[in-house]
C-alpha cells in the first residue's frame, strides 16, 4: 500500500509540472503531441497522474517544451528518475574546458570590460579591464556583499549617477532581465532579483514590464566622466549546446564603445588607470 501511495504521489507531482510547462510554453496537449510523437492521449494520461512515462520520452517531452537543465533534473526526480544533467558548481574540474575557454575570451575583450555571470547576473570572473574602469568612478572594492551588475547599475552609492541616460537603460535592463532568463523562464530568485531593484528610490513599477525601447540598433549606456560621456553597447554570450547545468547558466557580457570618440577616451582613461 506504501509503495502505491508513493507511486501515485509521484505520478501526481510529474503531471502537475507538465501540466505546468505546456501551459507556460502556451501549447496545447495536441501540439505537444505533433512536436513529440507522443500520442495525446499518453500525454493527458501523465499530466492527470494515472501514468508515467519512461525516462526516454520524458526527456523527449522537455525538449520539445526547452526546459532548462536545471529543472529537466526537477522532472526526472518528479518521475521517480535519477538526474542526469550534473549541477556541478561553474568552477569545478568538470567544468574546467568551460572555464579556460571564457579566461581566453576575457583576454581577447581587453582594453575593453568583459565579465562572466550567473544567470542572476553575479559576477563570477572579469577581465583585467573591467575592475579598472569602474574603479574610475567609484571603489567597487568597497561595495558590501556579492558583485551583481545590476545592483551596480540601480544603486544611487554604485555607477547609477554616472549613467547619462540612466531611466533608458534602467528600462532595457529589465526587458533584458526577462529576455535572457534560462530557458525564458522568470524562477522565484529572478522575482526577487526584480523586486530588489525596484525597491531603489525612483524606480517606477512598469518598467519592469518588457516594451519595444527604440528603434536604435541598440540602446548604448553613457558613463559621465570629466564632464564628458562615454558611450557602450554589450555583446552577449552563452555556452552553445550544454549539457551541464552550469554550463547553461553561464553567459559572457562584453562591452564595447558606441563611438569612436569613446574608443579614443577610453584608451586614455586606461592608460591613467592604475594596474
Amino acid at each position: 500500500m506504501k509503495s502505491k501511495n508513493l507511486k501515485t504521489r509521484t505520478a501526481n507531482e510529474l503531471g502537475a509540472l507538465l501540466r505546468h510547462w505546456r501551459d507556460l510554453r502556451g501549447k496545447s496537449q495536441f501540439d505537444l503531441s505533433l512536436d513529440t510523437d507522443v500520442s495525446q492521449k499518453q500525454i493527458s494520461f501523465v499530466e492527470s497522474g494515472r501514468s508515467v512515462p519512461n525516462r526516454q520520452t520524458l526527456m523527449v517531452i522537455a525538449q520539445a517544451l526547452d526546459i532548462p537543465l536545471r529543472d529537466r533534473n526537477t522532472l526526472l526526480l518528479a518521475g521517480g528518475y535519477a538526474p542526469i544533467y550534473s549541477e556541478s558548481d561553474w568552477d569545478s574540474m568538470e567544468m574546467k574546458s568551460v572555464t579556460d575557454a571564457l579566461k581566453r575570451i576575457l583576454r581577447q575583450q581587453e582594453p575593453f570590460p568583459a565579465m562572466v555571470m550567473d544567470r542572476y547576473w553575479n559576477v563570477l570572473m572579469m577581465n583585467e579591464c573591467a575592475p579598472r574602469f569602474f574603479n574610475c568612478f567609484i571603489d567597487v572594492a568597497a561595495r558590501e556583499g556579492p558583485q551583481n551588475i545590476l545592483h551596480l547599475l540601480f544603486d544611487p552609492n554604485g555607477m547609477r549617477p554616472f549613467v547619462a541616460n540612466w531611466e533608458d537603460v534602467a528600462k532595457s535592463l529589465f526587458e533584458r532581465v526577462y529576455r535572457e532568463s534560462v530557458g525564458r523562464v522568470v524562477d522565484e530568485k529572478t522575482k526577487a532579483l526584480v523586486a530588489a531593484l525596484l525597491a531603489y528610490p525612483d524606480v517606477k513599477n512598469e518598467w519592469k514590464n518588457p516594451v519595444a525601447l527604440s528603434f536604435m540598433p541598440v540602446i548604448p549606456i553613457g558613463f559621465i566622466k570629466d564632464g564628458l560621456v562615454l558611450k557602450y553597447f554589450s555583446m552577449v554570450t552563452t555556452v552553445g549546446t550544454p549539457q551541464t547545468v552550469a554550463a547553461q547558466e553561464l553567459r559572457i557580457e562584453c562591452m564595447f564603445p558606441a563611438d569612436e570618440a569613446t574608443e579614443i577616451h577610453h584608451a586614455s582613461l586606461m592608460a591613467d588607470s592604475p594596474n
